[in-house]
C-alpha cells in the first residue's frame, strides 16, 4: 500500500521559511520521480515542484523559482521542500505526490489518488 505522510507545516509570517518533509513507504521511492503539489482556498491544484528519481534533476513553478528547493534522501525514503520569502500567496495544503516514471513531469500534476493527506502552510502575519 502506497503510503505518503507530509509533515512540517504550520503557520508563518510573510518572509519567513518552513520546510516540509514527507515519509514514503510502500512503493519503490528510489525508482519513481517525486512532485510536490499545493492547492490554495477555493483554487485548482497547482504543481509547484518536481524531482526525478536518483534527486540529480529538479523543476519548479514559476510562482516558486528561487524561493523553493526540492530535494530528497532514498536512502530514507524522504522527500523535502524547502520554502522561503514565503507569503500569503503561499497559503494552501501541501502534498506530496509519486509520479509513475523516473523523470519529472512536463505538464499536468499528478493523479489525486497519488497524493499524500497533505499539510497546511498558512502564511499571515
Amino acid at each position: 500500500e502506497v503510503q505518503l505522510a507530509e509533515s512540517g507545516g504550520g503557520l508563518v509570517q510573510p518572509g519567513g521559511s518552513l520546510r516540509l518533509a514527507c515519509a514514503a513507504h510502500g512503493f519503490p521511492f528510489g525508482d519513481l520521480a517525486m512532485s510536490w503539489v499545493r492547492r490554495a482556498p477555493g483554487k485548482g491544484p497547482e504543481w509547484v515542484s518536481g524531482i526525478n528519481s536518483d534527486g540529480t534533476s529538479t523543476q519548479y513553478a514559476a510562482s516558486v523559482t528561487g524561493r523553493f528547493i526540492v530535494s530528497r534522501d532514498n536512502a530514507k525514503n524522504m522527500l523535502y521542500l524547502e520554502m522561503r520569502s514565503l507569503s500569503p500567496e503561499d497559503t494552501a495544503v501541501y502534498y506530496c505526490a509519486k509520479e509513475s516514471t523516473s523523470l519529472i513531469r512536463w505538464f499536468g500534476i499528478p493523479p489525486v489518488y497519488n497524493w499524500g493527506q497533505g499539510a497546511q502552510v498558512t502564511v499571515s502575519s
